[in-house]
C-alpha cells in the first residue's frame, strides 16, 4: 500500500499496572474531580461519588483521561477512547506478566517499554 492509501488511524494498545499505595489520596482526588465538574447531573454525581468511594480501581479510572496520552503529540487528534480498571493480583516477576508476550504473537512490533521498579 502505498502512503496515501495508508489509513490514517492508528490504534494505540497501552496497557498499564499501576500500584496505588495511598488509597486515600487517590480516592479524594477522584471526589475533587466530580465536584469540580460543573456539568455533571446531580443523581450521576451522586453515583461516581458512591462508586469512587467504594471501588479504588474506578477512582482510578475516573482520574486517568486517555486525551491526555495522545492530546499533546503533534499532528494527532484523539478519534475514539475507551478503557476500564481492575484490581488485579499482580506478580512482576511472573511469566504471565511479560508485556512483549501478546505483542510477538501478533507479530507487532514492540516500539517501547518503561518498567519502574
Amino acid at each position: 500500500m502505498s502512503t496515501s492509501e495508508t489509513s490514517r488511524f492508528v490504534r494505540l494498545r497501552v496497557e498499564l499496572v499501576v500500584e496505588v499505595d495511598d488509597v486515600d489520596a487517590l480516592t479524594k482526588a477522584a471526589l475533587q474531580r466530580i465536584a469540580a465538574d460543573t456539568e455533571m447531573p446531580a443523581d450521576e454525581r451522586v453515583h461516581a461519588e458512591d462508586t469512587v468511594t467504594e471501588d479504588t480501581a474506578e477512582a482510578l479510572a475516573y482520574l486517568v483521561d486517555p486525551f491526555d496520552l495522545v492530546g499533546e503529540v503533534p499532528g494527532t487528534e484523539l478519534a475514539q477512547a475507551s478503557w476500564s480498571s481492575e484490581e488485579i493480583d499482580y506478580d512482576p516477576d511472573s511469566p504471565d506478566w511479560d508485556l512483549d508476550e501478546d505483542d510477538e504473537a501478533d507479530g507487532d512490533e514492540v516500539v517501547g517499554e518503561r518498567v519502574d521498579g
